[in-house]
């Protein structure tokens, strides 16, 4: 599929350490493929559900089949990453159109999900998990 020379709109995803660029073409040769890394998004995220929470915001804006997405995604694991491509779809559509603003921010896909791994203290096995106490 080329996409050289298409219109486009891009918007950056983040959740704990992925991050996602996704790119949105809406023009008359979209065909509605989904494609992550170069791979078809079913072949990249096989998990039961992933594919469902990716298409959400196409879904909820009634454009799923109607727009050609690529995404390139790095970093992190599964969760965090569809988590992160998620929100960058939701963004594109956003740069799309505004009036798709408030039906996405209602459904929680323009909510960045601030929650990242805790550092490790000093003293301490984790972030916050201490050495069994010994009395003796």
């Amino acid at each position: 599929m080329a996409y050289e020379g298409r219109q486009y709109y891009e918007g950056i995803g983040r959740r704990k350490t992925s991050s996602a660029r996704v790119r949105i073409y809406i023009d008359a040769e979209s065909t509605g493929s989904f494609m992550v890394n170069g791979k078809d998004v079913k072949e990249f995220f096989p998990r039961f559900g992933d594919v469902e929470i990716l298409s959400g915001p196409l879904n909820d804006t009634e454009l799923m089949g109607k727009v050609d997405v690529t995404v390139l995604v790095d970093g992190g694991g599964i969760t965090g990453q569809t988590s992160a491509v998620r929100l960058g779809l939701a963004r594109a559509l956003v740069k799309y159109d505004e009036n798709l603003r408030s039906p996405l921010r209602m459904n929680g896909h323009l909510t960045r999900d601030a929650r990242i791994k805790e550092r490790k203290k000093p003293g301490l096995k984790r972030a916050r998990k201490a050495p069994t106490y010994t009395k003796r």
